[in-house]
């Protein structure tokens, strides 16, 4: 399923709308620790726009930017973890969270990995490449994806998950660096972060219908958790 696993029509619900608005503000609260102008940090300019392609209500968006930047007074402060296993069937997942909380974090994944295997630090990630995932539509009629990608300093170009877009990959290193170098190639830029792509994607024919339904349950469960901020499973598109 790509560089990142999402479920599927998973934006017609409103309670799932609101899930997508609580990571998107953690989102949004760390880029803004650089400076709540989004003129001027590029990090948080990309997060808003995609909160904003969302339709994330305005006073939300604004409360995460001033938090975030410590105008409020409040203290904002999450860790990043990733915990690593297996889903059911020995699918591969990688699982990032923000958490302000990782005591809860870890409970909460030791009962989630039920259905599956929690694994130890290094179990799993070195099926997975640490990459930046940049995903971006054509600005001009006469834009090419692989030309984009050569020209820009991309390491490989995937469809992306909406019609029109385009999922440019690249390395760890890379991303702020290709980020940059897209627009002048036809492309702007909807989202970039760093993630994790599988090196041995199992493929989803592989495995029979109940199968595969035991493996999205898993991924959607997961998903769901308020302290999981991306699922990345070792499934082929």
């Amino acid at each position: 399923m790509g560089a990142q696993w999402k479920a599927k029509h998973k934006d017609l619900a409103a309670n799932a709308k609101g899930r997508l608005f609580g990571k998107l503000a953690k989102d949004i609260m760390i880029a803004a620790r650089h400076g709540a102008d989004p003129a001027s940090n590029a990090r948080l300019r990309l997060v808003v726009e995609q909160a904003r392609k969302v339709s994330m209500p305005k006073d939300t968006l604004d409360r995460a930017i001033k938090k975030g930047a410590g105008l409020t007074g409040e203290t904002v402060h999450f860790e990043h973890v990733v915990y690593e296993g297996y889903a059911p069937h020995r699918v591969p997942v990688m699982v990032e969270c923000l958490t302000d909380n990782v005591n809860r974090a870890a409970s909460d994944m030791r009962v989630l990995f039920r259905k599956g295997q929690l694994g130890t630090s290094g179990s799993v990630s070195w099926d997975f490449e640490h990459v930046g995932i940049i995903e971006a539509e054509p600005s001009s009629a006469d834009a090419d994806a692989e030309t984009a990608a050569i020209e820009a300093g991309a390491q490989d170009v995937e469809p992306g998950d909406e019609e029109g877009t385009t999922i440019f990959l690249t390395d760890y290193a890379d991303l702020d660096l290709v980020s940059r170098a897209l627009p002048a190639q036809g492309f702007a830029v909807l989202s970039a972060k760093l993630g994790y792509k599988p090196k041995n994607p199992i493929n989803p024919s592989s495995l029979n219908a109940e199968q595969l339904e035991e493996v999205e349950s898993f991924l959607a469960a997961m998903d769901d958790n308020e302290d999981v901020q991306n699922v990345f499973a070792g499934l082929a598109a």
